[in-house]
């Protein structure tokens, strides 16, 4: 069984819904190790402290705080202390609901990156199943780098969609080859001439709906955005749905339809999913968001969980082995 190092002190609702996550994930069977202030942890479990592992560490790294000088000066922070326990072997996965460039310095400094990666990406499982990458850690990219994406997108889409040959398209403003800036017109001919990958040429913001594409590659800037715009526009879509039916003369059919409703709600929010993946680096790292609850905190160490048992971090070795030769 994996075990799952916990930045217990990651977040806005630190560490109480951290702890509860923890305890919900523990129940379904996930070895958690929670790090942090050992005495505010043991004093919110209680008497239920032997479902998780506690392991102490003094220091916090706020939302605020330089990410990479951080990680250097507080050598005690909840986040880098779980990353070290990665990097050594005491866990195989981290999971963080703290400042995002943190966790995002700790991983690459201390867990390290595998061979090849340049730069860890930061991919998001979209209720859809598809994988988008990046969708932040890096606002400026290169061709190489969003080729690398693609590796890590297919591996984390063979892992958690249960694809076996993923497509990979590259997001652009048409489907023309000629089509894009200078990144992807240049990033198109790599994808199309490398065979660590399956690549079908490029794709438009709306093929998150049709599922052209199992894996979307782009830049964190257009990454994030896309992102943004999607989590919007889902709460838009729910709000006019609710706002719809709330009308009188749908009424006699609004508790029969509520279920289907209630269960579309779930699908759309990000807290199904718990967490983004940093992938690329030599462990398994999951981000969350800094507000998740304790059922995002759940489904973010399961999520990792899930990764470290499936061989994610070996399958995206073995892809950047692949297509850097």
């Amino acid at each position: 069984m994996s075990r799952i190092a916990v930045d217990a002190m990651g977040g806005d609702n630190a560490p109480d819904e951290v702890v509860e996550g923890a305890l919900l994930a523990a129940a379904d069977g996930v070895d958690v190790i929670l790090v942090g202030d050992a005495a505010r942890i043991e004093q919110h479990l209680g008497d239920r402290g032997g479902a998780v592992e506690v392991v102490h560490a003094s220091e916090v790294i706020g939302f605020h705080d330089d990410p990479t000088r951080a990680v250097r000066d507080k050598k005690d922070a909840s986040v880098a202390v779980a990353a070290r326990m990665v990097s050594n072997g005491d866990a195989e996965a981290l999971v963080s609901a703290g400042s995002t460039g943190a966790a995002m310095a700790s991983a690459t400094f201390l867990i390290g990156r595998l061979k090849g990666v340049d730069r860890p990406g930061i991919a998001s499982i979209y209720p859809t199943g598809q994988i988008v990458m990046d969708v932040g850690a890096n606002l400026v990219c290169k061709p190489e780098h969003l080729l690398q994406f693609a590796v890590m997108g297919s591996a984390l889409s063979q892992v958690y969609s249960h694809v076996d040959d993923p497509k990979v398209g590259l997001l652009n403003i048409g489907e023309e080859p000629t089509k894009g800036r200078d990144l992807e017109r240049e990033t198109f001919d790599l994808l199309a001439d490398s065979r660590a990958i399956t690549f079908i040429g490029n794709v438009e913001g709306r093929d998150l709906a049709s599922r052209e594409a199992d894996v979307i590659v782009t830049d964190g800037f257009t990454g994030n955005v896309l992102l943004k715009t999607s989590e919007g526009s889902g709460r838009a879509i729910q709000a006019m749905i609710f706002e719809a039916v709330a009308e009188p003369h749908y009424q006699e059919h609004v508790a029969a339809l509520m279920p289907a409703f209630l269960q579309l709600r779930e699908r759309l929010s990000p807290e199904t999913v718990g967490g983004a993946h940093l992938a690329g680096t030599k462990g398994v790292v999951v981000v969350a968001h800094g507000s998740s609850s304790r059922i995002a905190i759940r489904n973010a160490i399961e999520l990792a969980a899930e990764g470290a048992e499936n061989g994610l971090v070996d399958r995206i070795a073995t892809g950047i082995a692949e297509a850097v030769h």
